[in-house]
């Protein structure tokens, strides 16, 4: 899941908190083998594989409701949430303070697009040899709401799942207290830049402070811009809450690739509460009503 994950919760008995525990690590480490792009036997490299040949692969309900997540979210970054751009990391290597060539970024962006993809229920078709498709994206976020729901249909009521900093709630303290989220300050890492109470559904952040280079006092970031292959820039961090972490971790990334005005505009539009951190350290905010983007994360949820 690209980084630490911890399950919290609370129980008077610890047969039920075991249930619990077991039921949302095993939907993790289910969705983990799935999707994994790492994993020769995952659905991504069977999809992967199948790049270029004209008949296409079918897919099962699951994939395909996560597709259609994908197609939507698109839809709704006028196509910057792209999950067919991972090819980009061919052309940005992160362990090496370097930058790639134009030449090299061309012959990625070449591969990528999701309207070049052909799907239609329950069969997709990549066109291309050396399409990619990775969920790796968004299927973190998804997995945090499955083992939160899977520890919930365990009897637990209190409690949260984190997965690499992405945060599912199963429900508030014993007491109906909130739970006090620290967003990590983009700029000092090891600081929190504000404390947000939650008592339900999910909070998600994008930044660029995970993985990234300088050069000449210039931030390289592992967000890339799938139109033009290039690292964004404007925001350093997004973190925004929703009812799913899916809704929250898609919309914080697709607000970081919009930059620091259309980004924040756009989770305004949407009434998705979000905290912003831009280039400079200025923080900014907003809370209104709920989204309508959720209706296909709904869709996505069995």
């Amino acid at each position: 899941m690209g980084g630490p994950c911890e399950l919290r919760l609370y129980s008077a008995d610890q047969a039920q908190a075991k249930a619990a525990i077991n039921a949302a690590k095993a939907e993790v480490l289910r969705l983990e083998r799935r999707y994994s792009r790492y994993r020769v036997d995952s659905i991504t490299s069977r999809i992967n594989h199948c790049a270029g040949a004209p008949q296409g692969v079918d897919v099962d309900p699951e994939t395909a409701a996560l597709l259609d997540y994908a197609q939507t979210a698109w839809q709704h970054s006028d196509g910057l949430f792209d999950i067919t751009s991972g090819v980009l990391r061919q052309a940005w290597n992160f362990q090496a303070t370097r930058l790639p060539t134009q030449q090299d970024i061309d012959r990625a962006l070449a591969l990528i697009g999701w309207q070049r993809l052909r799907w239609q229920r329950p069969r997709l078709t990549v066109p291309l040899a050396g399409m990619q498709l990775d969920f790796g994206g968004f299927v973190k976020e998804y997995a945090a709401d499955r083992a939160a729901q899977a520890a919930r249909a365990a009897g637990a009521r209190a409690g949260f799942v984190e997965l690499a900093g992405d945060i599912a709630l199963i429900g508030p303290h014993p007491d109906g207290s909130a739970w006090h989220i620290g967003i990590r300050d983009p700029h000092r890492p090891e600081q929190a830049v504000a404390s947000i109470p939650l008592s339900a559904g999910a909070i998600a952040s994008s930044g660029d402070y995970e993985r990234f280079f300088e050069i000449d006092g210039r931030r390289y970031s592992h967000l890339l811009n799938p139109k033009t292959g290039w690292p964004v820039q404007g925001l350093a961090a997004v973190s925004v809450i929703a009812e799913q972490c899916l809704i929250a971790g898609s919309a914080a990334t697709i607000a970081m690739l919009k930059g620091a005005d259309a980004g924040p505009a756009w989770l305004a539009q949407l009434g998705l509460p979000y905290l912003s951190v831009d280039a400079a350290g200025l923080l900014g905010g907003t809370l209104q009503r709920r989204s309508e983007f959720a209706d296909a994360a709904d869709r996505a949820m069995p």
